[in-house]
């Protein structure tokens, strides 16, 4: 099922690119993973609608449990069944799953170190018109800094799929950041997701650009409009936050001599700042970081925001252009 899914979202070679909500991948993994997994269980915040879990509600009611508007709730009662030998998935939107129930996820979860994912939608820029009490700009730092999560931000549906899908093959617990908005498909049918392992979607040897989520696909608009310019730079999807690829970083960092990050999130504590620690001690190389810094978002249209903060193609070409006179100066 992964591969026919991999075949329907492949990019067209011609034309406007595929899009897809991570989200939507996320419930159709569920859909999945419950025929293969009699022990799978699916927590909601009574958002199921929007998070895509209700379809795994409707085929397996039994093992599909809506807790309210009461998220901290929500993960004593994801440990509690995770204790009992479930593979738990709990659900939200980014804002309340990191933010309300950081305690509960930290000390029911974390510590214990049970089985538990939470799979959380909605998260950054792209919320939109919600505006900055729904845009969760800080949850990739929230999650990273807890000991044993693994975390994870999807670059695209195929890849959130297989990431879905190994956070429920690997013991313990995992943060998974998915989006509200429909985004550009940029991983065929062949492509094979690894936890701790990144991929590169461009070569180059002048920057590398180092992105997750939406930004792989800007990132890679981003190359092509520096290539117009004799510039080519290495794109990479990391979508395995923590662990994270700190070899292939640093080949990058080697190879291409600065190293630019790109994240819908605050540029403290999120990829950017996992990338810097590698680099810190590994090849230090002069870095610039795209992503929020030290503010919240505003309301608007999804697409609007990501270019007023600089974080569509043309902006990621910006810095990267900056950034490679700064590293020949």
């Amino acid at each position: 099922m992964l591969q026919t899914m991999a075949r329907e979202l492949a990019p067209l070679h011609q034309g406007d690119p595929i899009k897809a909500a991570t989200r939507e991948a996320y419930g159709k993994a569920l859909l999945e993973l419950g025929e293969e997994m009699p022990d799978l269980c699916v927590l909601d915040a009574d958002l199921s609608g929007s998070t895509k879990t209700k379809a795994f509600g409707q085929a397996y009611p039994e093992r599909f449990f809506n807790c309210g508007v009461a998220e901290a709730n929500m993960m004593g009662i994801a440990a509690g069944l995770a204790s009992m030998g479930k593979t738990v998935f709990a659900s939200s939107f980014a804002m309340f799953a990191t933010g309300k129930a950081w305690e509960q996820v930290r000390q029911s979860i974390a510590v214990p170190q049970f089985n538990v994912k939470v799979a959380a939608t909605h998260a950054g820029l792209t919320v939109g018109e919600d505006g900055k009490s729904h845009q969760m700009l800080e949850d990739i730092t929230l999650m990273r800094v807890i000991p044993g999560m693994r975390v994870l931000v999807p670059a695209d549906a195929v890849e959130a799929r297989l990431a879905i899908r190994a956070a429920a093959e690997n013991e313990g617990p995992f943060y998974v950041r998915l989006s509200r908005a429909s985004t550009p498909v940029v991983f065929g049918e062949d492509y094979k997701f690894e936890l701790g392992k990144g991929a590169v979607l461009r070569d180059g040897g002048d920057v590398a650009i180092i992105a997750c989520g939406i930004e792989v696909g800007m990132a890679l608009a981003a190359a092509e409009e520096l290539a117009q310019s004799g510039i080519e730079a290495r794109v990479i999807a990391m979508a395995s936050i923590k662990p994270i690829d700190a070899d292939l970083i640093t080949e990058a960092a080697r190879d291409c001599g600065c190293v630019l990050t790109a994240e819908e999130h605050q540029i403290r504590g999120g990829l950017g700042s996992a990338v810097a620690e590698v680099l810190a001690t590994r090849a230090p190389v002069p870095m610039a970081f795209c992503g929020m810094d030290d503010e919240f978002g505003q309301s608007g249209d999804a697409w609007d925001l990501i270019s007023h903060y600089g974080l569509d193609g043309p902006g990621l070409a910006a810095s990267a252009r900056a950034l490679v006179e700064a590293k020949n100066s």
